[in-house]
């Protein structure tokens, strides 16, 4: 190697490795600081690239489960609508055997009809209160329920709503209906009866339909933190790993600078030459 003042190859060399250590050291400063190997693009593109999209499924899948939720709860707001409108009609049909009997007198007859028109009216009531977040599945306004079952929003979960009014083909029992004679109540006992077995039915489809929507939902939330569990396969950072490298780049950098102190002052030995 010749002796020169001006190009200090050894210092150049000492200078590369530092510099590399140097960036070593601040990429596992910044994993250590984020918990993160891969925070962007500059880190590994690939790898980036690859957890973006699956970051981006896995935010798809909270707008699916609150879409999936909410069809639920407007099930269940239907199902209990028609739970209740079920046991009016068997108290219905109650008042209906009451009154058909030939031996009542016409007051007591008058006080069974008013009770029956009262629970009849009181169908009704509860067809149109049955709303969750607007939308009313039992009054016939609508013909299904959809909701999201996918991140990309092709793919549906659907049931079919159930119309529980009054003279509707499930409730056939009008909103005109009395028991005020003996025919009446005689006739109304097959109308009810035929009514309660359609909406025992119909409740039966709605419960069908809420499970659907309550399976898509437990498999959307074990999809997502499968998904959550591979981004963080992919980008997360070995924090015992990143605490040894840290400290053996420390070392490195410590060396690195000793090392570059000794290459600058070799050109001082230049100065015994000239004595």
């Amino acid at each position: 190697m010749s002796f020169s003042v001006n190009t200090n190859v050894g210092a150049m060399t000492a200078l590369q490795y530092l510099n590399e250590t140097q960036g070593q050291l601040s990429q596992t400063q910044s994993a250590i600081n984020s918990g993160l190997k891969v925070s962007s693009a500059k880190d590994n593109g690939a790898i980036f690239a690859i957890a973006q999209g699956e970051r981006s499924d896995v935010a798809g899948f909270v707008s699916v489960t609150n879409s999936l939720n909410n069809g639920g709860s407007l099930i269940d707001t239907a199902m209990s609508a028609g739970q209740s409108i079920s046991d009016l009609l068997i108290q219905l049909k109650q008042q209906a055997l009451s009154a058909s009997d030939t031996s009542l007198d016409t007051s007591s007859r008058q006080a069974i009809n008013a009770n029956f028109t009262a629970l009849r009216d009181q169908i009704t009531s509860i067809v149109k209160n049955a709303v969750f977040n607007g939308v009313n599945l039992v009054d016939g306004s609508t013909t299904k329920i959809e909701a999201l079952a996918s991140s990309d929003g092709t793919r549906h979960v659907t049931t079919s709503s159930q119309n529980f009014s009054l003279s509707s083909t499930i409730v056939t029992l009008t909103s005109t209906g009395t028991v005020s004679t003996q025919a009446k109540a005689s006739s109304m006992i097959t109308t009810i009866q035929s009514s309660l077995t359609n909406v025992d039915s119909a409740l039966a489809q709605l419960s069908a339909g809420s499970a659907k929507f309550s399976i898509q939902a437990t498999f959307v939330s074990k999809l997502s933190d499968t998904l959550t569990a591979g981004i963080g396969n992919l980008v997360d950072a070995n924090m015992a790993n990143e605490s040894a490298m840290l400290q053996s780049l420390q070392v490195k950098q410590q060396l690195g600078i000793q090392a570059l102190s000794i290459a600058n002052q070799a050109p001082q030995s230049i100065l015994s030459l000239f004595k």
